[in-house]
């Protein structure tokens, strides 16, 4: 279809897509160019302005393989110069630094990642922003084409038309910025992170969000510390990856028929099935009308919400930071997976804003780059949380649990933790300094709560056993199970009590 006539008027759509008539990456499906429309839409909110050819290709070059696109001018190069009257050594200039880009360690490994449209947007926008900037001339026309695909297709006949109809003077400033920052953005290209978009290709992101998530995401690259957190999270989330959410069936054959099914055994048939004649009976059955007496009811659960407390105090720095946020993001992940409901908060003298799992998928960039810098009042925060459940348990009707990741020295009233462990389950990571003692008045109230010394944190290895040791102790309900200290561990320096519970009356509760 490509551009219809109605629209070749239109500085809006031509403006952009002619632009294309400088692309030297064609794909082979018009829905990658559909993508490339959204990015080239989202780096303008960002403010990096930039002609659409650019997002186009480099864009392209993160999210496809190479049966997906083909390299090369996609107009003829020396007919389009001279109709356009640019330097033709421009595009020859720009074929080459897209093959080294595509040569790139990133960009051979970055489509295998399936990465979101909210992370290349941000990828583009540190590979580019610094071009952008640079830019002194104004475009000559407005960004506006509808998301349509069609409009994609069979293009390339129309791109010379397109380019020339609107005043290109912002596209090949652009295209020279670029060209004069070559080192600058290869340098940028293979210095990009590939673990952490390894960690967000598993992860997902909030895309629920909008806006917010590019900027979250934009934090996160920037944020020092949070290569640690990805690294220790990569290490941990293979063995969360195998969780699976539990069938709620059950067998009541004790008890006798549970309901009607349209499957089960022939002793179980509904005896008035039988008044049918022979061919309209084997119709039924072959195409599943008849009815069985059924032994299987599922299991009426109610259903939780988990609340996961990261601590952001100055007390939680280096090592327990990145201990406490990479087992956030596994604990939350594995709640995920067995179809639980999570809400994450960070905590320090105030207990901030709640961000929700949406659509199975944390919010990643947020847990990575958020900095808290107020202090510590443990009284205040726990008090709001108290309120907050209060407040909630007339309004919702999902179970509460409390997942507590902090050091070893919080002080919470006692009376307190009291008031929230009577409308909820609450369990605690404590990450103690070397040689630390855990004497806290509350921790006979808690469901379960664990003790990680700081001579753990120090090995990969030994932190990775902590962890999953952990991990392997909230079952697929997210309630904390009953685990004791591998002789591995102890070994390796782990407390005698560094595991510890309590009965519970509540179904489910650990039991020593």
């Amino acid at each position: 279809m490509a551009v219809p006539a109605e629209m070749m008027r239109d500085p809006a759509v031509t403006g952009p897509i002619g632009s294309l008539a400088l692309s030297v990456v064609r794909p082979q499906s018009s829905s990658l160019g559909l993508r490339a429309l959204r990015w080239h839409r989202d780096l303008e909110r960002l403010g990096v302005r930039l002609p659409l050819f650019m997002a186009h290709d480099l864009g392209l070059l993160l999210v496809s393989s190479t049966e997906q696109i083909e390299l090369g001018p996609r107009t003829d190069p020396a007919a389009l110069a001279a109709r356009a009257n640019i330097d033709p050594r421009l595009g020859s200039g720009y074929l080459a630094l897209i093959r080294e880009v595509a040569e790139s360690e990133a960009a051979q490994r970055a489509h295998g990642m399936r990465l979101s449209d909210d992370l290349v947007v941000v990828l583009l926008a540190r590979l580019l922003g610094n071009v952008a900037a640079r830019v002194a001339v104004a475009p000559s026309y407005p960004s506006g084409v509808p998301f349509d695909a069609s409009l994609l297709d069979g293009l390339e006949a129309q791109l010379a038309g397109l380019f020339v109809s609107v005043r290109r003077t912002w596209d090949v400033e652009a295209l020279g910025q670029l060209l004069g920052a070559r080192l600058y953005v290869l340098t940028l290209v293979d210095a990009l992170d590939l673990d952490t978009l390894q960690l967000f290709g598993m992860l997902g992101g909030n895309s629920s969000q909008g806006a917010l998530t590019q900027v979250d995401l934009l934090a996160a690259f920037d944020a020092p510390e949070a290569n640690d957190v990805v690294d220790f999270s990569l290490e941990i989330l293979p063995s969360v990856l195998e969780t699976k959410t539990q069938p709620g069936a059950s067998s009541y054959s004790a008890f006798g028929y549970a309901g009607l099914a349209r499957k089960g055994s022939i002793d179980s048939l509904v005896l008035t099935e039988l008044a049918w004649d022979e061919g309209e009976l084997m119709r039924r059955m072959a195409d599943d009308e008849v009815l069985y007496y059924a032994r299987e009811q599922a299991r009426d659960d109610a259903r939780r919400v988990h609340h996961v407390l990261i601590d952001a105090s100055a007390s939680m720095r280096g090592d327990r930071a990145t201990f406490a946020r990479g087992m956030a993001i596994a604990v939350g992940k594995k709640l995920l997976l067995s179809g639980e409901d999570v809400v994450l908060r960070f905590f320090d003298s105030r207990l901030y804003e709640a961000q929700t799992a949406r659509n199975g998928q944390l919010p990643v960039a947020y847990m990575l780059a958020f900095k808290g810098e107020r202090g510590r009042n443990a009284a205040r925060v726990f008090g709001d949380l108290q309120r907050t459940l209060e407040i909630s348990a007339s309004r919702d009707a999902r179970e509460p649990v409390v997942h507590l990741f902090t050091h070893g020295a919080l002080y919470i009233p006692r009376e307190t933790v009291a008031n929230i462990v009577r409308r909820a389950k609450m369990s605690a990571v404590f990450v103690m300094p070397r040689g630390g003692e855990l004497n806290l008045d509350y921790l006979d109230l808690l469901h379960a709560h664990w003790r990680v010394d700081q001579t753990l944190l120090a090995k990969k290895a030994t932190r990775s056993r902590e962890a999953r040791r952990i991990l392997g102790a909230v079952g697929a309900t997210g309630e904390a199970r009953p685990t004791a200290p591998s002789g591995d561990d102890a070994a390796h320096g782990a407390a005698p009590d560094s595991t510890r519970w309590r009965a519970a009356p509540a179904r489910g509760a650990l039991e020593p």
